[in-house]
């Protein structure tokens, strides 16, 4: 690794021991990085840096010269990242400044540790699936970032009234939804917005999508997982004239009959997994509550 990009989405007090942490450790390997232009701006702000560094604003100004994007935040700072990354097949390391995460795995008392094993090559490469979305007829909005790591979302809007959406898989009629909304996620969004309306959890290197109802007035619609391979199109009916549609976090109006057309992308997001580090071990954390069953006495 000689050279990496830093991007941050905001400033917390509590984070200024682990950008220093990262900058020492850099420097002490002699590493040469860029900072992404606001969080760097933040960080001159509130004197974290003492010195002067180079910096990077966008997609435009990152190539395949970057080893490594090295995000300091949470899981949603991590997905923002990507938005910079595209398919430029940089990897991503997250390192998590809160509550430890599904996608920025490294704790900031192990940052030093994590960094030195990737430089010594002790590290898996998880591949991660994306979602791209087109429209009939075109929205704007989607036009240059309209792809989506986590899920692709759409949901009623200003309404009391459920919406219904119109299932295709691969041109094959699935059913008509009547609810708040569907979610279709990736593996990596399993344990997001879908997991919270009952969807299952989905390994990172599963080779899947799950449809998820939100709030489904069918008491038999469940959630389903089918090959990522699968081209689903969505029609919305709502009694609104719109409709909502999120891609991550980036939220788009969109006009009534609209065609929602969704299937995988020709390219992945790389995420970074130090030796030191499983998503096992993470999923224990989060969602069993640290359960080991190897540590309990059998009876």
């Amino acid at each position: 690794m000689k050279k990496a990009a830093i991007y941050g989405q905001s400033y917390a007090i509590t984070s200024e021991k682990e950008v220093k942490t990262l900058i020492h450790v850099l420097q002490k390997n002699k590493i040469d990085f860029y900072i992404e232009y606001e969080f760097y701006n933040l960080l001159i702000e509130h004197k974290v840096l003492e010195d002067s560094y180079k910096s990077f604003d966008n997609f435009n100004d990152l190539d395949n010269t970057f080893d490594i994007m090295l995000t300091l935040g949470g899981d949603g700072t991590f997905l923002r990242s990507a938005t910079h990354i595209r398919d430029l097949d940089i990897p991503i390391l997250g390192i998590n400044t809160g509550r430890l995460g599904f996608l920025a795995i490294v704790a900031k008392d192990v940052i030093e540790e994590s960094i030195n094993l990737v430089l010594k090559g002790e590290y898996t490469i998880q591949e991660r699936t994306l979602l791209s979305v087109r429209t009939e007829p075109k929205t704007k909005d989607f036009e240059e970032l309209n792809f989506a790591l986590n899920e692709v979302t759409v949901a009623k809007k200003n309404t009391t009234s459920m919406i219904g959406v119109k299932t295709y898989l691969n041109g094959e009629y699935l059913t008509n939804y009547w609810a708040d909304g569907l979610i279709i996620s990736t593996p990596t969004g399993s344990t997001g917005y879908s997991l919270s309306c009952n969807g299952p959890v989905i390994l990172p290197d599963s080779k899947n999508i799950v449809i998820t109802p939100i709030a489904p007035h069918n008491l038999n619609a469940r959630p389903i997982v089918i090959s990522d391979e699968t081209r689903v199109e969505l029609e919305v009916d709502s009694r609104e004239k719109s409709y909502l549609v999120s891609l991550d976090s980036r939220v788009t109006t969109v006009a009534n009959h609209t065609k929602i057309l969704i299937e995988k992308t020709d390219f992945t997001i790389k995420s970074i997994l130090p030796k030191n580090q499983s998503f096992l071990k993470t999923l224990r954390s989060k969602l069993l509550w640290g359960e080991d069953i190897r540590n309990k006495t059998n009876v």
